[in-house]
């Protein structure tokens, strides 16, 4: 496959966890990332929209740099050109939605499209160990990649993932506080025990169990509980008292499960989702959810806003390139969310 002077690479952000699952479940969400990359006689990066004022334009420290220079570097053996960055985003920055996953796999496939350079997919899922790689782990960068609800896990030689089933009659609501997790991510890791006894490990393997048992049979019944954790959200917890005060209200305002995102501070719930031609849109369980949420928060004097989203089939997509890829050219970098194993 031939280099290209231009890509645009849409990826979406992404939730990590989803109470249980530390380090592996992640859902996409359909709330977006836009990157275009250019060739040029000069770096230059402009970003806009969310983040725009606290994300690193230093190509060492961006990591939409950093995979394109992985991605030219490591993979095609080639060295970066010089580069042109346009970036638009909706996804919250530092909010724990997956915006330096979505940045990182935006780099990585921008510079392999730029590169001419081609990986495979099925039985090796290239993409995603180049990320996981980095990343440290595949709970963002899988469903980043691929879209939907993924489980990802490592045998010990390398990184796998499938998509679970996400029943179509949830939504997700999402309350993000406006100030950012202090120290970004690596930090919120540093808080977690090294060791958990064996009570907590069977805790959360009862609880992950019930998760995808109640998302694949759409018996939500269960599912507040099933969103239990001791691993990672009571240590985080404890500097954001938030978390478990949004958790009560959102469940008590009829929601099916309610869990911290990530290493936070968002706090994400399951909805119902109820059509709004049939329903007044105020009275739907969503945005009853949302009040809820809004509420409590105000309450301990934490500011944020409430997103009322669907969770993403379609995961990482190339939008254009310059010249235009071929049909089979399309296939490989445009349809990483219908890859699989």
């Amino acid at each position: 496959m031939k280099e290209r002077q231009s890509v645009t690479v849409r990826v979406p952000a992404t939730s990590a966890n989803l109470g249980p699952g530390y380090d592996v479940l992640g859902l996409a969400l359909n709330i977006w990332q836009e990157v275009t990359v250019e060739r040029a006689s000069e770096y230059s990066m402009v970003v806009k929209g969310e983040g725009a004022e606290m994300t690193p334009t230093d190509p060492k420290k961006n990591l939409i740099c950093i995979g394109v220079d992985y991605a030219f570097n490591r993979i095609a053996g080639k060295e970066t050109p010089t580069l042109k960055y346009t970036v638009v985003s909706s996804i919250p920055f530092m909010r724990g939605l997956g915006s330096s996953s979505a940045a990182l796999v935006a780099g990585l496939i921008a510079g392999l499209v730029l590169a001419g350079k081609e990986l495979r997919i099925e039985g090796e899922e290239s993409l995603l160990q180049a990320a996981a790689e980095i990343e440290g782990h595949p709970d963002n960068v899988s469903p980043a990649i691929y879209g939907g609800l993924q489980i990802g896990m490592h045998t010990g030689k390398r990184w796998f993932s499938h998509r679970v089933h996400f029943p179509t009659e949830l939504q997700c609501v999402l309350f993000v506080p406006d100030q950012p997790k202090k120290g970004g991510t690596a930090e919120q890791r540093r808080l977690l025990k090294p060791e958990i006894s064996r009570e907590d490990a069977v805790f959360n393997l009862q609880r992950i169990a019930f998760l995808i048992s109640s998302l694949h049979s759409g018996d939500f019944r269960y599912l507040a509980e099933a969103m239990g954790d001791k691993m990672h959200q009571p240590q985080r917890g404890m500097i954001m008292p938030h978390v478990y005060q949004l958790i009560e209200a959102a469940n008590k305002a009829g929601a099916y499960g309610t869990y911290m995102s990530g290493a936070g501070p968002a706090v994400m719930a399951f909805c119902k989702q109820q059509r709004t031609e049939i329903l007044e849109e105020s009275h739907s369980i969503p945005n009853q959810v949302g009040t809820a949420m809004m509420r409590a928060a105000e309450l301990i004097g934490v500011k944020g806003r409430v997103f009322i989203t669907n969770p993403s089939v379609h995961g990482a997509h190339v939008v254009s390139a310059e010249p235009p890829l071929t049909s089979g050219d399309l296939h490989r970098f445009s349809h990483f969310s219908t890859a699989r194993l």
